[in-house]
């Protein structure tokens, strides 16, 4: 078992973030970001991640002033290549609102489910929480056995749901897997989580389902922002995530721990 590190604070964690470019200036381009931002806008459904948007976001502008108040890339619609950003104040804020909806999980012994379409970078985090989850008192839900999606197999790795495809655990950002553990859920009669803890159309899925959400998410994933502006999901985090060394993560999972109440629970 690692030697458990102490939780870092807010100051030392916002550091930390922009010195790993998992908050700041971030990899992800400018451009990559706007194009993202107008296909959502043009009724792209890949870049819904599960969401049901209807006509809502058809303006390209509006998706970025969310982003730049929920995330904290640039406002200026006409920096158009080059770097763009994270605010990481941002980043912690989220962190903290997350925190509060996982403690009140936590308190109330809830069903929760853990899933990730991003397990090169994210999978420890998910994994993490769930064990935390776990120590206080919540059921760490088991997804139903069988279960196929995008041509792979919706499998659990450590606590985590993800997509395998080829005996490789597969980046994705579809709904189709979520969708698939709630309808096996309901198939068997068994109840639905109370939370969903998760990223890509994992989150967006849940959330448009019904299940509580909260969910991480990158700068060029605008849907799960937009899902937290009108209230289908309860949190989403900005970050990066896909940095170099997933290892950055553990001072943000520390943080989120310690301010949910977890930790030393999880083993961190």
């Amino acid at each position: 078992m690692p030697i458990p590190s102490p939780a870092p604070g807010r100051a030392e964690l916002i550091d930390h973030l922009v010195r790993t470019r998992i908050a700041g200036n971030v990899a992800t381009p400018r451009d990559n970001n706007l194009s993202h931002y107008r296909k959502l806008a043009n009724g792209d459904r890949h870049y819904w991640l599960g969401l049901e948007l209807g006509d809502r976001w058809t303006d390209e502008q509006d998706v970025l002033a969310v982003m730049a108040e929920r995330c904290g890339v640039v406002d200026d619609p006409g920096h158009r290549a080059g770097q763009d950003t994270i605010d990481p104040g941002l980043t912690v804020d989220a962190l903290d609102r997350m925190a509060a909806v996982l403690r009140k999980s936590a308190g109330e012994g809830h069903r929760v489910l853990f899933a990730t379409g991003h397990p090169g970078g994210l999978l420890d985090v998910h994994r993490t929480l769930a064990a935390g989850m776990r120590a206080a008192g919540c059921e760490v839900m088991e997804i139903p056995g069988g279960l196929r999606a995008d041509e792979g197999f919706v499998v659990q790795f450590a606590d985590v749901a993800v997509l395998e495809r080829g005996a490789t655990l597969w980046h994705t950002h579809s709904p189709a897997p979520m969708a698939a553990i709630l309808d096996a859920l309901e198939r068997e009669g068994r109840p639905l989580p109370d939370l969903v803890v998760a990223d890509h159309g994992w989150a967006g899925c849940a959330g448009q389902r019904g299940v509580e959400a909260v969910g991480f998410a990158d700068c060029n994933d605008p849907a799960l922002f937009l899902g937290e502006a009108e209230g289908t999901l309860a949190v989403t985090v900005p970050l990066d995530d896909h940095v170099l060394d997933p290892r950055f993560y553990d001072p943000m999972t520390a943080y989120l721990l310690d301010a949910a109440g977890l930790r030393g629970l999880s083993g961190h």
